[in-house]
């Protein structure tokens, strides 16, 4: 898993089937990466529904927040539209994992990804990461913390 200090590998991300994100874009703004194993198991429902609830404190950091998971753009829009989330969702589909193995939090084993945090600094280095056991809600403190220590410097 990478780590603060490391440079954020870029990269290119169907959001919904005609449009993809490229990190590089948003050069300049503080970035969350939420690494998630799979659209509609429990807890990945209640992270991304936390992360929702949450967008007004990221937004007071000017932090925009990314969903990352190997499931298909089709999935993530009916999952974005029955839990009515406001961030997009990326699909890291095909080929299968490439990002999430960029950044070091590909299961090799299951075929998904890790759940996983990273804080990404206006510059694009890693300010803060963290890799929370599957089956465990990380929450937002963690990711607070790091936007606040980032608006501190």
């Amino acid at each position: 898993m990478l780590e603060k200090g490391a440079s954020a590998p870029d990269f290119e991300l169907n959001a919904t089937p005609d449009q993809k994100i490229k990190l590089s874009d948003f050069k300049g703004k503080n970035i969350i990466l939420a690494f998630y194993p799979a659209d509609w198991s429990p807890v990945c429902s209640d992270q991304m529904a936390l992360y929702n609830e949450m967008l007004k404190y990221f937004g007071k950091y000017e932090a925009q927040i990314f969903g990352i998971s190997v499931d298909s753009v089709w999935c993530h829009l009916a999952f974005t539209q029955d839990r009515k989330l406001h961030f997009p969702l990326l699909a890291d589909f095909e080929p299968k994992g490439e990002v999430s193995k960029a950044y070091g939090v590909y299961d090799d084993e299951v075929g998904e990804c890790k759940r996983a945090l990273f804080v990404i600094d206006r510059e694009g280095k890693i300010a803060w990461s963290y890799l929370s056991p599957t089956a465990v809600n990380p929450g937002a403190d963690g990711i607070l913390d790091a936007l606040e220590e980032l608006n501190n410097k």
